[in-house]
């Protein structure tokens, strides 16, 4: 890590617009670091000459007092977004080749804001897994490891690319996406800062899709200033995405001076789940004592449906990405693996393109999507669906944010839970709630655990109050001091 990349996104901001230093060394720099990471496998596509021109472009305009919010701030953008002239894969086989003739809306508004492209960030494929290991391209590895162990760590997933490359300094942050806790949880598993807006807040078009009623995009980002920065331009109405809202997006980065004197905080008693264990439990009460101490009540509320909410999520989202993934025949665009007629070539290609725990969630949505098995399943897990979101909109009259754990544990070994899709499936405990009600949440680094890794705590919002929730997260921060950082063995 070299000093311009120790610049958390804010103080690169400001460093380029007093002209302290120039978009281009700062670029120059986090290239130098991409190549000697490596080892991590935390980019797919790396895209220095285009990034070169962006920030040659971006002190163009700085030289002139020009420029726009993040004007010649470096980013990492995950391969779920599409970037126009530049391979994007979602990270499956079946998109080999895709190159895309439009801009995502998100990443239009980080580059109409200034943004420079490091690179395309791996993933699970198509947003599916919470370890990243599903990737066509390799498991991304953690930056961090345990006290006295070279074990290589997960990074969480889906958006493990971007969690890893923020939490190694090979970005200024990075977009991801979160369809059941996707930003939140490789942010807790790799010590950064990890916001899911409430849904409709950024726009999903030109994102390759998952779960359309539950992805939403968002940053990671090292602290809870930078996310704020990195939210304010990602958001925004976008006509030519129906679930786009449309309400003008605040200064997220002035709410974090509200602190949190007078706020209402709620403690969930049903995520005080079975067999937690107790240095997840202990940092949890920290950070109830954390809020206290900085002027917040604290409330016990029940969410008495949470216990439903894992079987929910796991029937709504692999039916959406069944029907999402339908498109995918090696038709228009990707592999295509001919047979000896149309639909032979469509086996094929599905057989070929997709990995095997995408042909899981495709199987399993396809299942209780079928006749005989709707009601009893995807209708049933809609109407839960409904409960658990009344449920929040209950503990939301009587508190402000709600406090929990992000994840049910530190990062875990590469293969430890490959062959166990349940064991992997409950990472996702303390997050899917969360998608499944359309809210905001945030992942804020808290502390580490008894190997040395990084453990994070949740705040969950109300739709469409991020301000709160981040205050309530710059409270966490202040009082956790997290500044605990990975050795950079891969650069020995």
């Amino acid at each position: 890590m070299t000093d311009l990349t120790s610049l958390t996104l804010a103080e690169a901001r400001d460093a380029l617009k007093k002209k302290e230093i120039t978009s281009v060394e700062l670029t120059g720099a986090y290239l130098k670091e991409m190549e000697a990471a490596g080892a991590l496998n935390a980019y797919v596509t790396v895209t220095a000459e285009k990034a070169m021109e962006m920030a040659k472009a971006s002190d163009a305009k700085l030289q002139k007092g020009q420029g726009g919010p993040l004007e010649g701030v470096p980013l990492g953008i995950k391969d779920l977004f599409c970037t126009k002239d530049v391979l994007t894969t979602a990270c499956s086989h079946i998109l080999d080749g895709f190159v895309p003739p439009y801009e995502s809306t998100v990443t239009a508004n980080l580059w109409r804001d200034g943004a420079v492209m490091l690179g395309k960030l791996n993933n699970d494929e198509f947003a599916m897994g919470s370890s990243n290991e599903t990737s066509h391209y390799g498991a991304v590895v953690n930056p961090w490891r345990r006290k006295g162990s070279d074990a290589k760590l997960v990074p969480g997933g889906s958006s493990g690319g971007s969690s890893a490359a923020v939490a190694a300094r090979l970005c200024a942050a990075a977009t991801a996406t979160d369809t059941g806790g996707s930003i939140r949880q490789p942010a807790a598993l790799t010590g950064t800062v990890g916001l899911k807006p409430t849904y409709g807040r950024c726009s999903r078009w030109g994102i390759v899709a998952f779960a359309s009623s539950l992805d939403q995009a968002g940053p990671i980002a090292r602290d809870v200033r930078d996310a704020a920065i990195m939210l304010r331009s990602m958001a925004g109405h976008d006509e030519k995405d129906t679930t786009s809202v449309d309400r003008v997006v605040p200064d997220y980065e002035a709410a974090l001076a509200g602190g949190v004197k007078g706020l209402s905080v709620g403690i969930p008693k049903e995520y005080r789940v079975e067999g937690m264990p107790k240095e997840i439990d202990d940092l949890w009460t920290r950070g109830i004592e954390w809020l206290k101490a900085a002027g917040a009540t604290v409330k016990e509320v029940s969410l008495p449906h949470t216990k439903y909410a894992l079987p929910t999520y796991y029937i709504v989202a692999p039916a959406e990405c069944s029907s999402n993934l339908a498109r995918y025949d090696g038709v228009r665009y990707g592999l295509r693996v001919e047979g000896r007629d149309v639909t032979e070539m469509y086996e094929n290609t599905r057989a070929a393109g997709f990995g095997a725990e995408v042909k899981r969630r495709i199987l399993m949505g396809t299942y209780v999507l079928s006749a005989g098995y709707y009601d009893a399943y995807y209708l049933k897990a809609q109407k839960l669906r409904t409960l658990i979101a009344r449920d929040f909109a209950e503990a939301f009259s009587e508190v402000d944010v709600l406090l929990t754990p992000t994840a049910p544990s530190a990062a875990f070994a590469i293969g430890e839970k490959t062959d166990d899709p349940l064991s992997m499936y409950l990472n996702d405990v303390f997050t899917v709630t969360v998608n499944l009600a359309g809210l905001p949440g945030i992942s804020v680094p808290a502390g580490l655990s008894g190997d040395g890794l990084p453990l994070g705590l949740q705040l969950i919002g109300r739709t469409f109050d991020e301000e709160t929730l981040l205050r309530a997260a710059q409270a966490i921060e202040d009082a956790a001091d997290f500044n605990a950082a990975p050795n950079a063995w891969w650069r020995a």
